[in-house]
């Protein structure tokens, strides 16, 4: 069988494996003290090492015990206790069950280990073996520190590859943007994830008798809701190739279908299914010559001002999202259509405009502040009438986090 082979390029970093420290990388050479010794020659250690934190106590090379400075020396500077103690062995004073891990533990298992055994491993350290054997000395202090820098290495990592996976989600959403550039000459475009990815997603296609467009909210945000944008993504194209453009209720059946397959959702499969994630929708059909408009939406309003109308009307379409667990795999939804003619303005947005919480109430921005944008804004070309938009919002937010993806489309024909 003869196999087609294609080269693949990746950025030098993604998928590069975090290569984790294991505790031998703390060891530190040390004096350490025969368990036979007394504890005028622990004394004796300690003064000529003033660094020197707790003294390991070994017998044969194994690590029986620690003594720490602090408290030998709190102990042998109390009344009479040098004279009485100075003579006797050195484990008087020693912690009989300090932390004991092999070099080739893991630092992120031996963080946990820590933490376990309480404050004395911060404060007085613990001890590194080799098969047993006595290999260095580890101090807390040095363990938070690889701690720390471990977990700065893993969220640059983590933040790099998200980084990438944006550059991917812009370049799958690059080609609906030359599209339109051909479908429209007055048109707004506005994408703006909440994290570095996210869950809204567009899909345009100019046809040679009209063009299809697609607003889409997926569930969630940041990296969750991008993994769903390449599901449903894939299920609308795979659906325009099999149907052709001029049914938008159609194809929004057939994405439900297709999403429901993929993510385990379908009939039969409740209680088997992780998941019941899906998206709101408002797919859309234009004529070119007609400048008729036949959409299907589910839980997407589309907002529409029509020459010498003083009222933007809402188109809301059905209430029911597409793919989750209770979304019936045969579900259908149907189509409407509405005459626009020259001058028509069109606006769709996802919920992260809408449901923004903002203003001195505290309360949703809503459809009707949008509605009143719309038509103050009318003379405006749909760039600007987009930027406009985006500053309402922005000053009506305030200082309250953005809770979501933030994603509208608006048109005027020509």
């Amino acid at each position: 069988m003869n196999k087609e082979f294609k080269e693949f390029h990746f950025s030098p970093n993604v998928g590069r494996q975090l290569q984790q420290p294991a505790a031998g990388a703390l060891a530190i050479e040390v004096p350490t003290v025969s368990f036979s010794e007394n504890n005028a020659k622990v004394l004796e250690i300690f003064g000529l090492h003033r660094e020197l934190i707790s003294l390991p106590v070994l017998e044969s090379g194994r690590p029986i015990g620690l003594i720490s400075r602090n408290i030998f020396m709190s102990q042998m500077s109390r009344p009479y206790h040098r004279e009485l103690y100075e003579k006797k062995s050195c484990i008087a004073f020693m912690d009989k069950d300090p932390l004991i891990v092999e070099s080739h533990t893991p630092i992120e298992t031996l963080g946990a280990m820590a933490v376990e055994t309480g404050d004395k491993t911060l404060a007085d350290g613990f001890l590194i073996v080799d098969n047993g054997q006595f290999a260095g000395f580890g101090s807390g202090l040095g363990l938070m520190r690889m701690m720390v820098e471990l977990q700065a290495e893993k969220n640059r990592q983590v933040m790099q590859s998200i980084d990438y996976a944006s550059v991917i989600q812009r370049a799958m959403l690059s080609a609906s943007r030359a599209e339109m550039r051909r479908a429209l000459d007055d048109v707004c475009l506005v994408w703006e994830p909440r994290d570095i990815v996210g869950g809204d997603f567009y899909h345009l296609e100019f046809f040679a008798d009209g063009w299809f467009a697609a607003i889409a909210d997926c569930t969630g945000h940041g990296v969750p809701g991008a993994f769903l944008t390449l599901i449903a993504s894939s299920s609308l194209k795979q659906a325009l190739e099999q149907h052709g453009p001029h049914n938008p209720a159609l194809i929004m059946s057939e994405v439900n279908r297709s999403m429901k397959q993929a993510l385990g959702q379908h009939a039969g499969s409740e209680r088997l299914s992780e998941s019941d994630d899906g998206m709101d929708a408002c797919f859309f059909w234009c004529d070119g010559a007609s400048q008729k408009l036949t959409l299907a939406s589910a839980k997407m309003p589309l907002l529409y001002l029509l020459p010498g109308d003083d009222e933007v009307q809402i188109t809301s379409g059905e209430r029911i999202g597409l793919g989750y667990v209770d979304t019936p795999d045969d579900m259908q939804w149907s189509n409407q259509s509405l005459q626009l003619g020259q001058g028509a303005m069109v606006l769709v947005a996802t919920d992260g405009i809408i449901d923004q919480i903002g203003g001195p109430k505290n309360i949703a921005f809503g459809k009707q502040r949008l509605r009143s944008i719309m038509l103050a804004n009318r003379q405006l070309p749909m760039q600007e009438l987009g930027k406009r938009v985006m500053e309402e919002q922005l000053i009506y937010q305030g200082a309250q986090r953005r809770r979501d993806d933030l994603s509208f489309f608006g048109f005027r024909l020509n």
